[in-house]
């Protein structure tokens, strides 16, 4: 029984049901191709015996019309000498009532007749030891309406027979074991691509129990079982990244968040304490809605990033001028440099057209010059936009303190504030969502110190999307962004 069953499943599976399908069309090519070599063969050996009795019959003709009957009777009788072997032609001449007259064959023979001229006939063959048998014979006959006599030419075809059923056998032999070997290598092949598939199955019956970690295991074949393999774990890798952000962000809504609406709750509670003060309560309330801001603003930045990073606004992507956005946003930011006593520079080419979400776009490069603004005690903040190559560029540089090097890829994080700006306002988001608009666009965002000898080196922001074909695009209105996050 326990056999049965993985032999019952082997037989069940779809990879069987293919291996079985291609072996059925195989052995049936083989097939096909086998009786093509035996007709070909058996036709071949035939059309052989038939030319030669052909040609001695054509012989025997012109030596009658040159010689007469007596030239045919000495000519026959001189081919007829001596022991007849089985592999030598049969002659006879007989008369007007088919009695032998001369020729290797004692009497004309209860014939068969094939076709008009041509019999088949059984002849005896003896053996030197005394054995006789029976063997089979193909004739052709002429008349010879002239003296009234009858021709017959004939040979042994014995040995065309014996040779067509050791073919016979032989390619009957052939198709068995082409079949034999063909059930195997099936079998073979099924289980094979059984085991790569119980591998997938074993794999995801331990992720579906919770243990993450597992991945498909690869042969290093290379074949559509290992691509297949590589793009599950690829797979469940981003998953496992996004479950791991799912859990930080969790985390970081708790943590971060806490304390915003803690302190909400508790001015809210004093308040209501304390002596009733129209001019208290208005404060309380401009605080309470402040306060409300920001917490909508993070949660708006949460949902922009999550957008971002599903793709669920993939489809919306149309082609827009990466420079008119650019321009926006400039003009959008330039009286908050004046405010700060900043001088802000827009180099931005015309014409840079990317494939994007207008919208995610406007508020990534705001979120790049709201940053800027912010940690720049003086000096000047830069936008750049320009073509090189395939890519567009977009580049943010300020006269700041500047981002470690060691802490520019966790700036990227959720909620993440370098300890020197943990006085600024703020809720740490700013930059992811770059990042998450940058993936979605298939594109990727670095930081690089903006002026290495410096005392402060600043900070310089690539932001770099691919470029499209330009096309018709029709003016839209750029939507304004919200504030940095």
């Amino acid at each position: 029984m326990a056999m049965q069953r993985p032999l019952g499943r082997l037989l069940r599976t779809n990879a069987f049901r293919l291996a079985a399908l291609y072996l059925a069309l195989f052995a049936t090519s083989v097939s096909a191709l086998l009786a093509f070599i035996y007709f070909s063969t058996a036709d071949f050996v035939e059309q052989q015996t038939e030319a030669t009795l052909d040609a001695e019959i054509t012989g025997l003709r012109e030596q009658y019309l040159q010689r007469g009957i007596e030239g045919l009777k000495k000519i026959i009788i001189e081919r007829s000498v001596g022991e007849r072997r089985s592999d030598e032609p049969l002659y006879l001449l007989a008369d007007g009532n088919y009695q032998p007259i001369v020729g290797n064959l004692s009497i004309w023979p209860d014939a068969k007749t094939l076709k008009p001229g041509w019999i088949s006939f059984l002849v005896e063959v003896r053996h030197r030891t005394g054995f006789s048998e029976l063997h089979q014979a193909l004739g052709e006959t002429i008349a010879l309406p002239e003296e009234g006599l009858h021709l017959l030419v004939g040979r042994d075809v014995s040995s065309a027979n014996l040779f067509r059923t050791r073919i016979l056998e032989t390619l009957a032999w052939a198709s068995v074991l082409t079949l034999m070997l063909g059930v195997l290598g099936g079998l073979f092949m099924t289980r094979n691509m059984l085991r790569r598939v119980d591998a997938v199955n074993r794999t995801s019956e331990r992720i579906i129990h919770g243990d993450m970690s597992q991945r498909v295991p690869l042969t290093g074949s290379g074949d559509e079982f290992d691509q297949l393999a590589t793009n599950l774990n690829a797979m469940l890798d981003q998953i496992e990244r996004l479950m791991a952000g799912m859990r930080q962000v969790t985390d970081n809504i708790a943590h971060d968040l806490r304390t915003p609406l803690a302190r909400l709750r508790a001015r809210l509670e004093v308040t209501l304490l304390e002596k009733p003060d129209a001019q208290r309560y208005g404060e309380a309330l401009r605080q309470t809605i402040t306060e409300a801001d920001t917490l909508l603003g993070t949660f708006n930045a949460l949902l922009s990033i999550a957008e971002a990073e599903a793709g669920s606004r993939r489809e919306m992507l149309t082609v827009v001028r990466l420079d008119e956005i650019a321009h926006s946003v400039a003009e959008l930011y330039e009286p908050v440099a004046d405010e700060k006593g900043l001088t802000l520079a827009a180099m931005i080419d015309d014409g840079v057209l990317v494939r994007g979400d207008r919208h995610l776009l406007s508020q990534a490069i705001a979120n790049l010059l709201d940053n800027a603004l912010k940690y720049t005690p003086s000096g000047s903040v830069s936008l750049t936009v320009r073509a090189e190559g395939e890519w567009a560029r977009v580049e943010v540089a300020d006269t700041g303190p500047g981002v470690p090097a060691e802490q520019r890829e966790s700036v990227f994080d959720r909620f993440v504030r370098l300890e020197g700006s943990r006085s600024t306002p703020g809720n740490g988001l700013g930059l992811s969502l770059v990042r998450a608009v940058a993936r979605m666009h298939a594109g990727s965002v670095r930081l690089e110190e903006n002026l290495p000898d410096s005392p402060s080196p600043g900070l310089r922001v690539i932001l770099t999307l691919p470029l499209t074909a330009p096309v018709a695009v029709l003016p839209t209105p750029v939507p304004e962004p919200a504030l940095g996050l």
